[in-house]
């Protein structure tokens, strides 16, 4: 078993209870919602322990060829994907902060240019219906979101900004689910991943307007701080969401975790960027274990 600094151990009994745990192999670490995976889905919420990228060191970055060496991002992946049991294909794609929904049919959707580790397909979530394919979103601060259908089979990974949120990405990806495969949200279950969260993310004018626009009652989700800015819980608002679209409140899992707040733990892109001109990418994947 890995070293883990004592603030990993000591969140474990608050994880517990908000439905996830630690998943460890080989010195890499990621997290895991244990409710997904008694329904039959495996998945994984990325950190940032356990690679081989100079961020500084040892660091799990799964994308962004811009800021790491192509050959440092296909060993982590390799390591990440080395939690699961068994052979996986791994689905993701290039995000867009839009609403856009991409269905992955088989393993050869999951094919690209080596180059592109399969990201030339642009939108912001993907879901499949197929086993043994993991479907991805990457992440450094945005809102990670797995949802999965033990009825039907189906699950979805979806990235959520805050201009995703405003769009109601995640009840677009419900419609989707349903359309394609027949999902009811009442059946669906949810995991919200590692986010920036409304301790820490701060927001401007921009971003309070199109949520007032958008959400009568979106006022729960600030908490002022300066002159024209606020704190916002983007976890909450996707949680919010969940449950108006039809999920019932004990099927929607958030983990209780702010990656600014814990940067040891994961790449904050509004913490890092900063301070070291470049940051890593988290990943989260869902995906069904058997046909």
């Amino acid at each position: 078993m890995m070293s883990m600094p004592m603030e990993i151990i000591t969140d474990e009994t608050e994880l517990a209870r908000a439905g996830f745990h630690w998943r460890e192999k080989d010195n890499t670490l990621a997290l895991s919602c244990a409710r997904l995976e008694e329904l039959g889905f495996s998945n994984a919420f990325s950190t940032r322990l356990g690679g081989v990228s100079p961020m500084p060191e040892a660091a799990l970055n799964l994308a962004g060829f811009d800021d790491d060496a192509a050959e440092n991002i296909y060993e982590n992946r390799r390591r990440f994907l080395n939690l699961f049991d068994g052979e996986w294909a791994l689905a993701s794609c290039w995000q867009m902060h839009g609403t856009d929904v991409r269905t992955v049919r088989d393993v050869e959707d999951t094919r690209q240019p080596e180059k592109a580790l399969g990201e030339t397909v642009y939108c912001d979530a993907l879901m499949t219906g197929t086993p043994r394919i993991l479907v991805g979103v990457k992440t450094a601060d945005c809102v990670p979101i797995l949802l999965a259908d033990a009825r039907t089979g189906a699950c979805a990974a979806v990235h959520a900004g805050w201009r995703g949120t405003v769009s109601s990405i995640v009840a677009r990806t419900l419609e989707s689910m349903g359309a394609e495969y027949g999902s009811r949200a009442a059946d669906v279950c949810a995991a919200i991943g590692p986010a920036a969260g409304g301790c820490c993310y701060e927001v401007g004018n921009e971003v309070i307007a199109a949520f007032r626009e958008k959400f009568p009652d979106s006022e729960s989700l600030f908490t002022p701080t300066r002159d024209g800015h606020a704190l916002v819980d983007l976890q909450r608002a996707n949680r919010e969401q969940l449950t108006a679209a039809g999920l019932s409140p004990e099927n929607v899992h958030t983990a209780p975790l702010c990656t600014m707040c814990r940067t040891d733990l994961f790449f904050s892109y509004r913490r890092e960027k900063r301070t070291h001109g470049r940051t890593g990418r988290l990943m989260s994947v869902v995906g069904r274990d058997e046909g």
